[in-house]
């Protein structure tokens, strides 16, 4: 199959190695963040540095001041890659990349920005309880909606780059996971229906949208909080029995909720997603340059679902994205979970849909490079027609030989 890479732009500029080794890998294809989160990372190999913060959400190129209105919000600059390039670190790190042979796609971070949750607070997820998420700003507001859609036309085509493609990343809810600094939020176990109530919003442009479906707020609100009121006292009866997976889960919230109001949330904050997903396609799709520009979704196919692989509802999302990358635990820890959000994209894939298997190679991060083909072989059965690796630029000298060995043994296409 078809590999591709995550990368960043400072694992390559100021390293002049980094393409060719890219490229010696065995991936035909880099995913390169051109609009990314706050991060602190690791640059094990790089010739001047060892360790990269990016102390907020940014663009990795200067962002056009036409496109942005003053006052509202739009994509922040960065400060913590140096580069001689007027088209910032993007471009110098695609154009390096796409010299040594590899076809760069761009990777671009929608709905999760918590500078943009500070600087515009009520743009923010709200939950039941009051409580602001900084890092997660609500889709279904209009301005959020506006900035999102905006910025995946300007960070995902980057002309004059060689850039191919794009993969959107947490194109939909956002909600309470969120690997923050010095997070402190796991002492109540959350099972996957608790997280699912702790993420739902209530501002007052989904109380508005929850009344205009025939809800009452406030009831709903208290419905929540009631729901919940065991997981923090530690009573088994937070978590329903026999909730497991996706389904489960979906269950489980009904359970919680009372099918009624789980149906109409669900309603709301679907249509929600749904409208962000096909604005952002279409918008690109427009930016780019006539002819083949492929658009990515990081995707889950459980709408209840929040995070970086966004809930979607498969067969509503390959109908205006060209496929997705989905989450794949791989190895022996991926237990029951190995693989199966692959099989509700592939039953409402078309011939021609991209089904992209995200595998963490990294194994400090929990990766398992070193089952890499037996993952690889389990994927393409359940439908998968790529690979993405998660993160060439972050894994140690021997998880990237691990890696290399993988595809020198599927060859070259699969």
């Amino acid at each position: 199959m078809r590999a591709a890479a995550f990368l960043y732009p400072w694992d390559v500029v100021g390293d002049p190695g980094a393409p060719g080794r890219l490229a010696a890998l065995g991936v035909q294809q880099v995913t390169l963040a051109s609009a990314y989160h706050s991060t602190r990372a690791l640059t094990p190999r790089h010739p001047r540095h060892r360790v990269i913060t990016a102390r907020h959400s940014a663009v990795l190129y200067p962002p056009d001041p036409a496109r942005w209105q003053h006052g509202a919000p739009q994509p922040y600059h960065q400060d913590w890659v140096v580069c001689d390039d007027p088209g910032g670190p993007y471009a110098e790190a695609a154009r390096a990349l796409t010299e040594a042979g590899l076809e760069v796609h761009s990777w671009v971070v929608l709905a999760h920005n918590s500078r943009l949750g500070e600087d515009f607070p009520h743009t923010s997820v709200r939950n039941a309880y009051g409580d602001r998420y900084p890092w997660a700003p609500c889709i279904a507001r209009p301005e959020v909606r506006a900035y999102a859609v905006a910025l995946a036309a300007e960070a995902a085509v980057r002309p004059g780059t060689g850039t191919r493609g794009t993969e959107l990343e947490s194109c939909g809810w956002y909600g309470l996971a969120h690997l923050h600094a010095h997070d402190k939020t796991g002492g109540v176990p959350l099972h996957g229906a608790a997280a699912a109530l702790m993420s739902l919003c209530f501002c007052e442009v989904c109380e508005e949208g929850y009344a205009t479906l025939g809800g009452d707020p406030e009831r709903l609100r208290d419905g929540v909080v009631r729901a919940l009121e065991p997981l923090w006292r530690n009573e088994r009866a937070a978590a329903p029995p026999g909730e497991s997976g996706r389904a489960g889960e979906r269950a489980a919230i009904e359970g919680l909720l009372g099918a009624e109001a789980a149906a109409l949330v669900a309603g709301w904050r679907d249509a929600a997603a749904s409208r962000l997903q096909r604005e952002a396609v279409a918008v690109v799709r427009q930016e780019a340059a006539p002819g083949r520009f492929r658009v990515l979704l990081h995707a889950d196919p459980a709408p209840h679902r929040t995070g970086a692989n966004a809930g979607t509802r498969p067969a509503d999302v390959l109908g205006h994205a060209d496929g997705v990358v989905v989450p794949c635990p791989g190895g022996p820890a991926g237990g029951a979970e190995r693989g199966d959000a692959l099989g509700p994209f592939a039953a409402d894939g078309g011939p021609g849909a991209t089904l992209a298997a995200n595998f963490t190679v990294v194994s400090g991060m929990g990766g398992s490079p070193h089952t890499l083909a037996d993952d690889a072989a389990h994927a393409r059965a359940l439908g998968a027609t790529e690979l993405r690796l998660y993160h060439a630029g972050l894994a140690s000298d021997q998880d990237l030989a691990a890696v290399a060995e993988a595809l020198a043994g599927q060859g070259p296409e699969g």
